[in-house]
C-alpha cells in the first residue's frame, strides 16, 4: 500500500534545496561490496511506496524522495526534511539501505574509509539539473 503523504503541501525539490541545515542524502544502488543492487528498478520501486496518483491517474513521486541516475548508478535522493515531516518513512528508507548493505551518502555523516561516494561532478549535475 502506498505511503500517504502529509496533508500539507510539499514544496517542489528545487524549493527544498534552500534549507541550510542539511543537504540531501543519496542511497546508491551499489552494495558495500561493490556489486550492483538488483532488481534494476529498485529505486523506482522504493520511491513508489511514497507516491500518489493524481486526478489524471498518473503516479507522482513524493517531493521527499525520487529515483535518479548518477554516473550510471541508480540512486534514490532523499530530502532531509522527510526526517521531521515523516520520521518513520525516513527511518524505513535508511533501514532499507542498511539491510541491503547499500552505500548511503550523507554529507552530514562521515563515510567509512573504504567506500567511494558519488564523484563531485555527478553531485553538481544533480544540483544544476533542478
Amino acid at each position: 500500500m502506498p505511503f500517504d503523504p502529509p496533508a500539507r503541501a510539499v514544496p517542489p525539490l528545487a524549493d527544498m534545496s534552500s534549507t541550510p541545515q542539511r543537504t540531501r542524502i543519496i542511497i546508491q544502488g551499489i552494495t558495500l561490496k561493490g556489486r550492483a543492487f538488483r532488481p534494476s528498478d529498485w529505486a523506482e520501486r522504493l520511491c513508489g511506496i511514497m507516491s500518489t496518483f493524481g486526478r489524471d491517474q498518473q503516479m507522482r513521486y513524493s517531493g521527499f524522495v525520487r529515483p535518479t541516475m548518477l554516473d550510471g548508478v541508480r540512486c534514490v535522493v532523499v530530502e532531509p526534511s522527510l526526517a521531521e515531516t515523516e520520521p518513520r518513512a525516513y527511518r524505513f528508507l535508511l533501514d532499507f539501505a542498511k539491510d541491503n548493505e547499500l552505500v548511503v551518502i550523507d554529507p552530514n555523516a562521515p563515510l567509512p574509509e573504504d567506500v567511494c561516494p558519488v564523484p563531485g561532478v555527478a553531485l553538481n549535475q544533480l544540483s544544476s539539473a533542478e
